[in-house]
């Protein structure tokens, strides 16, 4: 039996850079790992509460009361997490929405804790 090879046998520690680590001299962010990832970017008109009977009895023309004003600003959730308030707008017969406030990112850290 021989003994090991010393060179093949010894390890080597890497470093990685963190993710989003500051890069160079510090003002920029490395995100182009992650730029290409889909998230889900859902709109919030409101929400309401309703029994199972209820949900049952809905039927086109039906009306079901929100917990929100007409006016109020719509929430914008990604991936479920709240990132912004807006409005809605329509551009060339579409709905779309106009963004009126967006939370800070080191708020939606805060909240997630």
């Amino acid at each position: 039996m021989t003994p090991p090879n010393d060179t093949a046998s010894a390890t080597q520690r890497v470093e990685f850079d963190q993710l989003g680590a500051p890069v160079g001299d510090g003002s920029e962010v490395n995100l182009d790992m992650i730029l290409d990832v889909p998230v889900t970017l859902a709109m919030e008109v409101g929400r309401t509460r309703i029994s199972i009977r209820n949900l049952l009895q809905l039927n086109q023309g039906s009306v079901v009361e929100l917990d929100r004003s007409a006016g109020e600003p719509l929430d914008v959730f990604v991936n479920g997490t709240l990132v912004a308030h807006g409005e809605v707008v329509v551009i060339n017969e579409r709905f779309g929405i106009r963004l009126t406030d967006v939370i800070s990112p080191a708020e939606r850290v805060r909240k997630l804790r």
